[in-house]
């Protein structure tokens, strides 16, 4: 039988999970857990790097992280789920390889040029924030993943990590794969004002909102801005409320929506009440999940235990090798 391909992943715990989070990773690693062994973790470590000042919240997102993410379809009988801090081994191993990683592969990662200026609001000259490229690696080849899924902007930080064990196993001997990004489709899902939908810009739905909370969300989403009345014909193309559609709505009113909207026969009021709708049927097992989970913590705890127990196990095994080959 062939052994199965390793691939690990995680989520920084920054606030509660949106459509985004979902569209663009947890609805392919659902789909991978039946191909890879599969690891994935609530980075809490990472969310310090730019967070550092805002701590309070980190451990009760990380739980509600954790309880979206088995709503969701993330299962501990197929994927090990588990807590970057709570194994201690990656800040041992992160430290090791902060002392091969010349500055330049950090300086020259396109996302701390990108957060730098985006984040101009918070002080990010700190060797945390410049350093957490190194931190991502530890994570990774800790567990010698095979593959990392990523989207497109994120290949730099698996070519990183790839570097980086490159120069470990050159320097101590072989002891690490280079995992390769694996890209995944994501469909186009922005954020209600056309931006990338993310908490800190107040565009997001979250996967625990109400059916009044949803509603009027959609309420407020950008439309065609050529179009300024309802007698005025929509371009679909260029809705995002359409996006929606496609992805909520089933194929029969999908299609019905891009004509009437073409020929004037339905405005973006009605348009974004029938796409509510469907959202809302679609969140419901999500949200009845949820539900369950909120009210067995005991099981949610014994989850998080063992997935955290499989993953120290794992760790304890890479450290050693890590320390005999450095004769630490």
């Amino acid at each position: 039988m062939t052994k199965k391909k390793r691939i690990l992943s995680g989520m920084r715990p920054t606030g509660p999970l949106h459509l985004g989070n979902y569209h663009g990773a947890l609805a392919n690693w659902i789909k991978m857990q039946d191909q890879y062994d599969c690891f994935f973790f609530i980075a809490d470590w990472h969310a310090l790097t730019s967070n550092y000042e805002e701590t309070g919240s980190i451990k009760s997102y990380s739980r509600e992280m954790m309880i979206d993410w088995l709503s969701v379809g993330l299962s501990p009988e197929k994927s090990t789920l588990f807590v970057q801090s709570a194994i201690k081994e990656h800040a041992e191993l992160f430290l090791y390889l902060s002392m091969i990683t010349p500055v330049p592969w950090l300086e020259r990662n396109p996302t701390y040029k990108d957060q730098v200026l985006q984040l101009n609001n918070k002080d990010l000259s700190t060797f945390g924030f410049l350093g957490y490229p190194v931190l991502q690696a530890a994570d990774i080849i800790m567990y010698k993943a095979n593959g990392v899924p990523v989207g497109i902007d994120q290949v730099p930080h698996v070519e990183i990590t790839r570097e980086i064990a490159r120069r470990f196993n050159h320097l101590y001997g072989r002891i690490f794969p280079e995992p390769d990004a694996i890209l995944t489709k994501t469909p186009k899902i922005l954020g209600l004002d056309r931006r990338k939908m993310s908490k800190s810009y107040d565009n997001a739905i979250f996967l625990s909102d109400s059916p009044d909370a949803v509603a009027k969300k959609t309420s407020r989403m950008i439309t065609d801005p050529k179009r300024a009345r309802k007698n005025d014909p929509g371009n679909p193309a260029v809705c995002n409320v359409f996006e929606f559609h496609k992805l909520y709505s089933p194929e029969a009113i999908g299609s019905e929506i891009d004509q009437s909207c073409r020929q004037a026969l339905i405005g973006c009021v009605e348009c974004k009440k029938i796409m509510a709708e469907n959202l809302v049927k679609a969140l419901q097992p999500f949200q009845e999940k949820r539900g369950y989970y909120l009210d067995n913590p005991k099981q949610v705890d014994e989850i998080i235990f063992a997935g955290i127990e499989n993953a120290r196990k794992i760790a304890r095994q890479t450290l050693k090798q890590v320390r005999d080959a450095i004769h630490i």
